[in-house]
């Protein structure tokens, strides 16, 4: 499924990556609490290849991804998958 976000970002995600307990587990680490999970939650999502154009396409002046707009891209990633993104 090909998905573009508000900022213009735009991925091909397999919708059926959804369907991994290794994701539940990940997003229910992020959910309680555990913010270094969220790495985790957005490779299992994009993978490698994909990651490193999100990170490349949000990155700022000082050379920085901010987390936050990558939890809000990733937030409008999963939303059109059909699964609302939770933190």
């Amino acid at each position: 499924m090909e998905i573009t976000t508000k900022s213009g970002f735009t991925c091909e995600i397999d919708p059926e990556t959804l369907n991994n307990m290794e994701l539940v587990d990940a997003l229910a680490e992020v959910q309680n609490g555990n913010k270094l999970a969220y790495p985790t939650v957005c490779l299992l999502i994009l993978g490698r290849e994909t990651r490193a154009r999100l990170y490349d396409h949000l990155r700022n002046e000082a050379g920085r991804v901010p987390p936050e707009d990558v939890d809000r891209e990733l937030t409008e990633i999963m939303s059109a998958l059909g699964t609302p993104a939770k933190n």
